[in-house]
Formats: structure tokens, C-alpha cells, sequence
């Protein structure tokens, strides 16, 4: 497991590097004191997780951020001094995954880096699977593909997850808690904050040629709807009807058709 850590604080460094290390086999910590370093070593060493402060000099953060966000989708944590909520808002519009507010314990920066992580994870593949058709967004679950018009369309594995379980459950309200711990998990207690940056992430990479998919419903949570007289189809049990619980995960094998109004 390779962590880059970029951030000009030399102290913060190597407490990080010994925190690592110590609480952390097989870690490999790799360090950098500017944004320009940081991306080097980002390029060379192709880390699993990448820690980045935002105001450093030659290059700040927020830049290196975009940049790695071109290239990759490799989960980024956000570490700053800056807690305001617009602060945090801005820094996983642009693409971060997580943001971690100094000061903080070793502990609970692990935990956040090892929940970032198990997020990055996909849903197992769906063998054998029908793909969703909606309009002209479709998902193959066994390939984990998104395409809109026949193009495809690049996700970061959050944002696959919101939208997997979106999908799945099409025509119903995913409640915003349901869906964060879905997302996030459970002993996470992701603020819903966070699920409404990277809905709107998804709705500008998937929403095009006039259609609306992701619908808000106001104090509740999401719905998927989908657009026009299209059939739509989804891998797992039957659609299930409203209070319900979830349409069944990728690793159940029965099928069904669900027909738009």
C-alpha cells in the first residue's frame, strides 16, 4: 500500500511517516514538500492514496488536485487547516474524496484512509448481466461501464457507487441516510453534505441532451427516474415495491425487466 503524502510541513510529514509505519504494515510512505514534487512522485510511484495540503508552495492543492483528477481516479484526502464548510464543499467538487480538518489524531486520519479506500472498492461484477438503459445513459454492471449516447462516461468509484445503487432502485426515493451509509458505510456517518457534492458530480457527467435523471425530493432523499417511454432493465430480484428495502446486490443472480411508466 503506497500513501503519498504531500504537504510543506516538514513535522507533519515524518509524524505521518512513523504513524504509518508503526500502525500500518506494509505501508510505504512516500513524502513531498511542494505541489510540483508531489506530482512527480504521483507520476512515478502511482500511489494507492494520496493525502494533499492545499496551500503549499509551487503549485497549490487545489491544482494538484485537478491535475491528478485528469489523470486518475485514485482516491485523494484533503488535509487543511481550513474547516469551513465552504472550504470542504469546494474540495470535493473538484474531486477529493474526503477532507480532514487540522489539527488531527493519527488514529482517526487512518480510520478516514482505510474508509476511502474500502469506498474505492466497486460492486462485484454482475456475470452474465442485462445493462440499464435509461434514455441515453446505460450501465453495464458486469464491465462496470457507464456510457451516455454510446459515449463513455469516466466515474470515480464513488460516484459509480451513488449511481449503482441509484439505478437499482429506479422509481423509488433512496432516503439521503440509506444512500450515504450504502455509499459510505454505516459507522462512517458521512454528513449529507457530502452526498449532495457528488450527486451533482454525477448529474453533470451523466445529464445531457435535455435529460434529468437523478431526481431531488426535497427533505427526503434521491430518486432515479427515467426519462420518456423507454424499458429500462435491472440485474437482481424484482423491483421492489415502496418500503421495501433495496432491490437485491450485483451478487444475487435472478433477473427482471422493469418497464417505465
Amino acid at each position: 500500500m503506497k500513501i503519498l503524502v504531500i504537504d510543506d510541513d516538514p513535522d507533519l510529514l515524518e509524524a505521518l511517516t512513523l504513524a504509518f509505519e508503526l500502525q500500518w504494515e506494509g505501508s510505504i510512505v512516500l513524502t513531498a514538500r511542494d505541489g510540483e514534487a508531489g506530482l512527480a512522485l504521483f507520476y512515478d510511484e502511482v500511489p494507492d492514496v494520496v493525502l494533499l495540503d492545499i496551500v503549499m508552495p509551487r503549485k497549490n492543492g487545489y491544482e494538484v488536485l485537478r491535475e491528478i483528477r485528469r489523470a486518475s481516479d485514485v482516491p485523494v484526502i484533503i488535509l487543511s487547516a481550513h474547516g469551513e464548510e465552504l472550504d470542504q464543499v469546494r474540495g470535493l467538487e473538484m474531486g477529493a474524496d474526503d477532507y480532514v480538518v487540522k489539527p488531527f489524531g493519527h488514529l482517526a486520519l487512518l480510520a478516514r484512509i482505510k474508509a476511502v479506500l474500502r469506498r474505492a472498492e466497486l460492486p462485484p461484477p454482475v456475470e452474465a448481466a442485462p445493462d440499464f438503459i435509461a434514455g441515453d445513459l446505460a450501465v453495464n454492471f458486469a464491465a462496470r461501464r457507464v456510457t451516455v449516447g454510446g459515449e463513455p462516461v469516466r466515474l470515480t468509484p464513488v460516484e459509480y457507487k451513488v449511481l449503482y445503487h441509484l439505478v437499482r432502485n429506479a422509481g423509488r426515493v433512496l432516503p439521503y441516510r440509506l444512500l450515504l451509509d450504502r455509499v459510505w458505510g454505516e459507522e462512517y456517518a458521512a454528513p449529507v453534505d457530502y452526498l449532495k457534492v457528488f450527486v451533482s458530480r454525477l448529474r453533470a457527467k451523466i445529464e445531457r441532451n435535455g435529460h434529468r435523471y437523478i431526481q431531488t425530493e426535497r427533505g427526503l432523499g434521491y430518486r432515479f427516474v427515467r426519462p420518456g417511454p423507454t424499458t429500462s432493465m435491472v440485474v437482481g430480484e424484482r423491483h421492489p415495491v415502496a418500503g421495501r428495502g433495496l432491490a437485491a446486490t450485483g451478487s444475487e443472480s435472478a433477473a427482471s425487466v422493469v418497464t417505465a411508466a
